[in-house]
């Protein structure tokens, strides 16, 4: 990666400005649903960004919109990014952490393949495995981490209570992995999907952590239903 810091993410992040939108006819063999991605992603501005800046996806700006609302990345810190692949998020941390810098960890795990990244250890596992938390474990040397991280979300089948039961699911198997590796002081941030599933997990956070927040970053499609959780201030 390189070693340049990466640009802050602004509200508007095509220094540009407005494009004219890009319109993506039906091919034969493509579906209406797939047209309709493509062409979103062609008219994304977070898209046009991500590649500008080198970032592997435009999950990144998420990240980086968060740690300018809370400041959430240090250097120096133990890191644990669930859900990595492509490794946007991953990248962002590594910049600021400095782990070839300052001997910290930074343990990305995913399902899906993900390309080596300098400064990071890529785990290519199913986080719900037995033995996933031994591994991410294993990788941070015996240490504790000071902020885990997860971006996962499994595949959506377009029922909305059954695909915001099964984020949940895998959002509270992150959470209680967390209090078992986080140090003092630690943090924890995890995307989940509006439903209301997710308002006993922020309860049990008020109890653990002295701050407990949730938001929507700006780089968050306005049409998503996602947003972040995130505990401050882990209380041992």
């Amino acid at each position: 990666m390189d070693e340049k810091p990466f640009s802050k993410a602004g509200k508007n992040p095509n220094p540009r400005g407005q494009q004219k939108k890009t319109r993506v006819k039906t091919a034969k063999k493509r579906s209406y649903a797939s047209t309709r991605w493509l062409q979103r992603q062609l008219n994304d501005p977070y898209v046009a960004e991500a590649q500008a800046q080198g970032f592997r996806s435009r999950a990144a700006f998420k990240l980086m919109q968060l740690d300018e609302q809370l400041g959430l990345l240090k250097k120096g810190q133990n890191i644990v990014d669930l859900g990595a692949a492509p490794g946007g998020w991953t990248q962002i941390i590594v910049d600021k952490v400095k782990p070839e810098e300052t001997g910290a960890k930074v343990v990305a795990l995913d399902i899906l393949e993900m390309d080596e990244l300098s400064g990071a250890i890529v785990l290519h596992m199913d986080f719900m495995d037995n033995d996933a938390p031994d591994k991410l474990k294993e990788a941070l040397g015996g240490e504790g981490a000071d902020l885990v991280v997860s971006d996962i979300a499994p595949p959506t089948i377009g029922h909305k209570q059954t695909d915001h039961l099964r984020i949940m699911s895998l959002v509270e198997a992150a959470y209680y992995f967390a209090i078992e590796v986080l140090k003092p002081g630690g943090g924890f941030v995890a995307k989940v999907f509006q439903g209301g599933a997710e308002n006993d997990l922020l309860a049990d956070m008020r109890l653990k952590f002295t701050k407990v927040k949730h938001l929507k970053p700006n780089a968050s499609r306005s049409d998503s239903s996602e947003i972040y959780v995130v505990g401050l201030g882990f209380r041992g």
